[in-house]
């Protein structure tokens, strides 16, 4: 499945509107939304910040892999609530030693998962987000951490643990 196509059992919610204000420059080029409305009733994810490290714990040297992974993991994370990328109202990214070439890198990886931002484009939307370069990151050699919040549609089933079968607390 391509990293930006909606599972056909987890509609992307309905409820959220993109919008690009008057007034404010074009922020699609740079791979963002200026403002994401959400309209309740919805149930909200939380994503911790995720780095570049694969379920192994491998981080690597490079700055457009750890880009990939976080995203990878941020997209991991949220299916374990039912949710998908298209599902992301908000994104928070810190860069390590932020450049020109990191940002473009950064958009490369996005556009793995979101689409142009156009509206009549049929991939996701992008959602809002905050960039932040820092000059280093929890864990030595971490370049790039993601946090992200999505707004699932509460018609969707809740998401059931692994191990257990048991649905996840809401």
């Amino acid at each position: 499945m391509p990293p930006f196509s909606r599972p056909a059992l987890l509609p992307s919610a309905t409820s959220l509107q993109h919008l690009q204000p008057a007034g404010l420059y074009d922020s699609l080029p740079n791979g963002y939304t200026h403002v994401v409305s959400v309209q309740e009733p919805v149930r909200w994810l939380f994503v911790s910040g995720q780095g570049g490290e694969d379920a192994q714990a491998h981080l690597p040297d490079s700055f457009a892999l750890q880009a990939r992974q976080a995203l990878a993991n941020v997209r991991t994370a949220l299916a374990a609530g039912s949710a998908s990328m298209a599902d992301v109202t908000k994104l928070t990214v810190l860069i390590v030693d932020h450049d020109l070439p990191r940002f473009k890198q950064w958009q490369d990886s996005i556009a793995l998962h979101w689409g142009s931002g156009e509206p009549d484009d049929p991939r996701p939307r992008f959602p809002a987000c905050t960039l932040i370069p820092v000059p280093k990151l929890a864990l030595p050699g971490m370049l790039i951490e993601v946090e992200a919040i999505a707004a699932v549609s509460t018609a969707r089933p809740a998401a059931t643990a692994p191990a257990t079968g048991q649905a996840v607390p809401a």
